[in-house]
């Protein structure tokens, strides 16, 4: 059982944009941008719940030490997600489209359908969909 305190979060408007590159890992670069409506969240020890608003949001990234590479573009009229531990399901309508790989992960995204296959496993039709952590 996590020991995560509890918290909650509300933000109206938003949009942020940048770029990344990780201090322990310096092959690992990226950016992303996003911006939407609105957005509130809550965790609490191994739980978490999120809604959001109509949002968009890009981004792409890469690392040469760990052999993976992602791209993605989302559009979305809003969403709700809740997870506890490994689960993680969602119901919501976008059109996200994208793509991921990496030795231990892949998944692939058109229109929000899709499948990710290896260390966390899922299915989504127009963004409504479940996840399984494996490890």
């Amino acid at each position: 059982m996590s020991d995560r305190p509890g918290k909650a979060s509300a933000t109206g408007r938003y949009a942020d944009a940048g770029t990344y590159a990780d201090s322990d890992d310096e092959s690992l670069v990226g950016a992303y941008a996003g911006a939407g409506l609105g957005r509130a969240g809550a965790e609490w020890s191994i739980f978490e719940a999120e809604a959001k608003a109509p949002n968009a949001s890009a981004g792409a990234g890469a690392s040469l030490e760990s052999l993976s590479a992602k791209a993605f573009a989302r559009a979305e009229l809003g969403s709700a997600s809740a997870s506890a531990g490994p689960l993680k399901a969602k119901v919501g309508l976008s059109v996200d489209t994208g793509a991921s790989i990496s030795p231990t992960q892949i998944e692939a995204k058109v229109l929000g359908t899709g499948v990710s296959i290896g260390r966390t496993m899922g299915i989504s039709l127009f963004c409504t969909g479940f996840e399984f952590k494996l490890w």
